[in-house]
């Protein structure tokens, strides 16, 4: 898999080596990114065509085993709304510059697991005994945010651990077959599976203690944001819509369930400790100066910058609230 840093370079090359300067034209289809294993309400608005109906053009929805996969795919003009991508592979993007923008959190929910193999004995009270083993994660995504910070928050120096770099799925085989010592993962069936293997080092409750929570964004290349703003309004309307809609009524949590792949009990635990704000509580609560949303970016964007890449001194200007309004 070719890195962001790359595929913005070739991207850039070919638009510019093919003097690219069309007028702009308004798309006859939509292409989101979402996840499998991610139970989100506006899964019954996909399910029944309210997303098509509203913009009155066809939604093609793909699915992605991790956001860094989004951001490649939007940079190649595959996919154009990038629906519940990670903070962290957004934030890894943008600090290489690539030319995409969050145009709001799609949700908050309880940091991403960290699960060490069955008969470890390893717990948070000698989390230092992970020194030196191996550990799965997905890379550039907010399990890897999760991982960083949790490992801080233990005191583990993770330069002395063996990191793999594998989709959740991959991650939680590799820790039932004795690969790795700790997985780090999302995804509702992933993490099942990864319990049957071992335990969650630390809880939902000690990483809020600590701190750590997580956010995810829905993102969309400023090319697309520019050119279609009608199109990419009616989505923010259609999904803000269904998270009122859901709030308050969850009978039609059977879509969800089947739109995101999982059964009814691991749908109901995913989605328990998850928030997803109105329009009106992100412009207020998140996106206010000084707002959850503000700590957050500036926080992921120095966990995750590099000699390269470094952080951005402001991130305002990869956040376009209008869509909001």
């Amino acid at each position: 898999m070719k890195s962001v840093k790359t595929v913005i370079k070739t991207v850039t090359a070919v638009a510019v080596a093919a003097g690219i300067s069309a007028p702009a034209q308004a798309a006859d289809e939509l292409n989101v990114a979402f996840f499998l294993e991610w139970a989100t309400p506006n899964m019954i608005a996909k399910a029944e065509g309210m997303y098509d109906d509203a913009l009155g053009v066809p939604v093609n929805w793909t699915n992605f085993d991790a956001g860094t996969q989004m951001t490649e795919a939007m940079l190649s003009g595959d996919i154009d709304i990038s629906y519940s991508q990670g903070l962290a592979p957004f934030i890894t993007a943008v600090n290489a510059n690539a030319p995409i923008k969050t145009i709001a959190i799609a949700m908050t929910y309880p940091s991403n697991p960290c699960v060490v193999k069955a008969g470890s004995d390893i717990t948070m009270d000698n989390a230092s005994e992970l020194e030196g083993k191996s550990v799965a994660v997905p890379l550039a995504t907010m399990a890897d945010y999760s991982f960083r910070m949790q490992m801080r928050a233990m005191d583990v120096d993770i330069s002395t651990m063996t990191i793999v770099d594998q989709v959740p799925a991959d991650g939680a085989v590799s820790l039932a077959d004795g690969s790795v010592d700790m997985v780090c993962l999302f995804g509702g069936d992933s993490i099942k599976k990864a319990l049957e293997s071992g335990t969650q080092i630390m809880s939902n409750e000690d990483m809020a203690t600590a701190g750590i929570v997580a956010f995810d964004v829905v993102s969309v290349t400023e090319k697309f944001a520019q050119e279609n703003p009608d199109i990419v309004q009616g989505f923010m309307d259609v999904t803000n819509e269904i998270n009122m809609s859901f709030a308050k009524d969850q009978s039609k949590i059977a879509l969800i369930e089947k739109e995101s792949g999982m059964d009814s009990e691991t749908t109901a635990n995913q989605m328990v400790d998850m928030v997803f704000p109105t329009n009106a509580e992100q412009l207020s609560e998140y996106f206010a100066e000084g707002g959850l949303a503000d700590q957050a970016f500036a926080i992921v964007g120095g966990a995750f910058a590099t000699d390269d890449n470094p952080a951005r001194a402001d991130y305002s200007d990869v956040i376009d609230t209008s869509f909001l309004k």
